[in-house]
């Protein structure tokens, strides 16, 4: 006699939602959808393809409908600082940044950030930069511009 299909499909339930508590990734919990759904169409008496075929739909629908909000909710490994906020601003260079030694130093609000040149490869100390990013621990910076003489600013 062979195995009741709705049993079968309530055990891959089970198995999928003890891998996700295991886990704790977000990644068998859709399939546990799909194995309840696929074992309601078993209890309904469907044909094994359509089985199936209900758990690869429903499983998958299950992954693109909600993967956005699990990710933002769930799995949020993003640590936010408020080092993003120095982006934009201007600082001074007070160690000379050479990219080829990684070394340099600027001021930015009373702060010291190490920092890389994003376009060149050396900024002289007392220059004034732009910082455009943080990557790491190091502000990216490019020379301010400065407008030329007999130009309105």
């Amino acid at each position: 006699m062979p195995f009741p299909m709705p049993i079968v499909w309530l055990a891959a339930a089970v198995v999928f939602a003890l891998a996700e508590a295991a886990t704790l990734g977000l990644t068998a919990i859709w399939f546990s959808a799909g194995s309840l759904i696929a074992m309601v169409a078993a209890m309904l008496g469907a044909q094994a393809w359509l089985q199936i075929t209900l758990f690869v739909v429903v499983s998958g629908a299950v992954v693109v409908l909600s993967r956005d909000w699990a990710k933002r909710f769930v799995n949020d490994r993003h640590v936010k600082t408020n080092a993003d906020q120095i982006v934009g601003r201007e600082a001074v260079v007070i160690l000379d940044i050479d990219n080829d030694n990684a070394q340099g130093q600027i001021r930015v609000s009373g702060q010291v950030w190490t920092a890389r040149a994003a376009q060149e490869n050396a900024i002289e100390e007392g220059t004034h930069v732009v910082i455009t990013a943080i990557e790491g621990v190091k502000a990216m910076v490019v020379r301010k511009a400065t407008p030329e003489i007999g130009t309105l600013e």
